[in-house]
């Protein structure tokens, strides 16, 4: 090109730049319908932008309740008496509690307690009845799992008034003593002082694992396909499951590393107590990082595009935060949500790491959770490695 050439091209560039620079509303509204047309391709984007409202709105909306009724209790009755009748009857017609066994023994009343089937326990004495009706002031206990303090902070002050409601009119007390015939024993077991930090902590555990186990993971194959190292792993004589594999144990030392810290933090700094044995909590860790990490494996061979693999880890990972009990009080949920809860790994976890830290529980008292923990990571496994082959064919 001569350089008169080159001088007559700058005008036309010129122009086209000065072209381009001015507002034109045809050119935005082919930008909307071109936005529009790439949405609509984008199905899982989609699906997510439409869902994830509805979620959030239906769990906080009938899901969630912060001054939960009907907790389940267990009552032990050690004389069958009117004074005992009386109680049982004034418990159960009240919103509170749903008495769902009767304890025969204290060993069992206690047992139930530590293994969190109730949630609070009420024991009417042998001769309370006869002590009552001769003024020698007996004693009713009421005992609470107060690891989580807002379960069971309204329903212990509304105990008072039950047991009293329950007494006043019995034939033969004296009326004129009111509540002064009795007393009430108030026993909040696992976190006397209700402190929340050591019912948050605890739960902290399993929500920061679930989280970073479900996002790094959900990354892996869908950033080796975007970058096209997929392809060149192939080729190379490896396995897919050894691929999976190889690119899931690095995570599983980092769940651990993150294990450590918190829940080192937790008992320097916020005084969580350690009762249990920890050697069974890192045996239940481990099970419950692989469940997550599987998990996470799978999205990623679902997504097309990180974009995608962050979105669909926030939809499995918001269930799991909300309808676990760790920042609403489980058994204040409607059923269907204890269903869906019932299902999520962290929910067992999170009773599992309570159980240990706070209350020293076995594996015995735990086997419930554990196996539950156990079937979930064999069956996302499972799903992750099937999955993961279905995606290289």
């Amino acid at each position: 090109m001569t350089t008169a050439d080159h001088d007559m091209s700058l005008p036309a560039a010129s122009g086209r730049t000065e072209q381009r620079q001015g507002f034109s509303l045809r050119r935005a509204l082919a930008m909307l319908i071109k936005e529009f047309l790439q949405l609509r391709r984008d199905r899982v984007t989609l699906s997510m932008m439409l869902m994830m409202p509805l979620v959030q709105l239906f769990l906080f909306g009938y899901a969630i309740n912060s001054n939960p009724r009907h907790l389940p209790a267990a009552i032990l009755l050690q004389e069958d008496s009117d004074a005992g009748r009386a109680i049982l009857m004034a418990f159960q017609n009240t919103a509170y509690f749903d008495f769902i066994i009767q304890a025969r023994s204290e060993s069992e009343f206690d047992r139930l307690i530590a293994a969190g089937k109730v949630q609070f326990g009420i024991e009417v004495p042998a001769h309370f009845e006869r002590d009552l009706r001769r003024g020698d002031k007996p004693s009713v206990l009421v005992a609470a799992d107060a690891t989580d303090p807002t379960a069971t902070g309204s329903a212990i002050s509304a105990a008072n008034g039950i047991i009293g409601n329950a007494l006043k009119h019995l034939r033969g007390v004296p009326a004129e003593k009111g509540d002064d015939a009795y007393q009430i024993i108030t026993q909040s077991r696992y976190n006397p002082a209700g402190v929340m930090q050591i019912n948050i902590v605890p739960g902290l555990l399993g929500v920061i694992l679930s989280m970073t186990m479900l996002l790094f993971t959900a990354l892996s194959v869908t950033r080796e396909r975007e970058r096209g190292t997929m392809e060149s792993l192939l080729a190379m004589p490896i396995r897919p499951v050894e691929i999976m594999l190889g690119k899931i144990a690095p995570y599983v030392v980092i769940g651990f590393v993150q294990a450590m810290i918190i829940i080192g933090l937790g008992i320097g700094i916020f005084g969580v107590p350690l009762v249990g044995s920890l050697g069974l909590l890192a045996a239940l860790t481990s099970i419950f990082i692989a469940a997550n990490l599987s998990i996470g494996y799978t999205i990623s061979t679902v997504a097309q595009s990180q974009l995608q693999a962050m979105q669909m880890t926030f939809m499995v990972f918001m269930p799991n935060m909300l309808l676990s009990g760790f920042m609403f009080p489980f058994d204040g949920m409607p059923g269907w949500a204890r269903a869906i809860g019932e299902v999520l790994p962290l929910t067992h976890f999170i009773r599992i790491v309570r159980g240990i830290l706070l209350k020293g529980t076995d594996l015995d008292i735990l086997s419930y959770d554990a196996a539950a923990l156990l079937a979930a990571m064999l069956v996302t496994m499972t799903l992750a490695v099937l999955r993961f082959r279905q995606t290289l064919d």
